[in-house]
């Protein structure tokens, strides 16, 4: 049930996202905050997604044409695909990494499914660094680290010095004490996390 729940509520951040994408806001970003988007690394495979479900749907229509139920139901159903497709990206977009200085916090996030929040105080290190292929084609976590890939691609490494609980998207917890994930400009991330965790530190620690 509480599985059920999580995937009704991941769907309706989803088709959300669309709104607020449409929109051209950011939801959830209050003052004081910076943002950085990852979306960048995966558009173009979004789009080509989003392009095979559009020819999809074109062709089961002109071959479902004699078939009026079958016509009807498969056009239902490709349609909602192009839909999560661009609410996908939607979210991408619109749910970016937040660095919150005044709440002492970095939020690592990837669409409507993770927002793991990064105490400044826990970090002990962030740097540029770029992982390419199976590592970060898996997206998943293995024993203390967790990778968040965007296009099979992480950028930054963040290690931390007390563990953050990462909750999977079906509700699975587990401790992590090093993040790899993706930024569009990983530079700018890396200096702005290390002059707010400076100033979170009252100025007297090195990242």
């Amino acid at each position: 049930m509480r599985a059920a729940r999580r995937l009704v509520r991941h769907e309706f951040l989803l088709l959300t996202s669309l709104l607020w994408w449409a929109l051209r806001r950011t939801p959830n970003t209050g003052d004081g905050t910076r943002h950085f988007g990852y979306q960048r690394g995966e558009g173009p495979m979004m789009l080509g997604l989003g392009f095979v479900c559009v020819v999809e749907t074109v062709m089961m229509a002109l071959l479902l044409r004699p078939w009026p139920t079958a016509h009807h139901v498969m056009l239902v159903v490709d349609l909602y695909s192009v839909g999560l497709v661009t609410a996908f990206h939607a979210a991408c977009v619109v749910r970016p990494h937040v660095l919150d200085s005044s709440g002492g916090v970095l939020r690592v996030r990837r669409g409507a499914h993770l927002d793991l929040r990064v105490p400044l105080r826990a970090i002990t290190a962030i740097r540029h660094e770029r992982s390419v292929g199976p590592g970060g084609a898996r997206g998943g976590a293995v024993d203390e680290a967790l990778d968040v890939s965007v296009g099979a691609m992480t950028s930054l490494t963040l290690e931390l010095a007390a563990p953050v609980t990462h909750v999977s998207f079906l509700g699975r917890r587990r401790p992590v004490r090093v993040v790899r994930f993706h930024a569009n400009d990983p530079d700018a991330l890396v200096s702005g996390v290390e002059a707010a965790r400076s100033a979170a530190l009252g100025g007297g620690a090195d990242a």
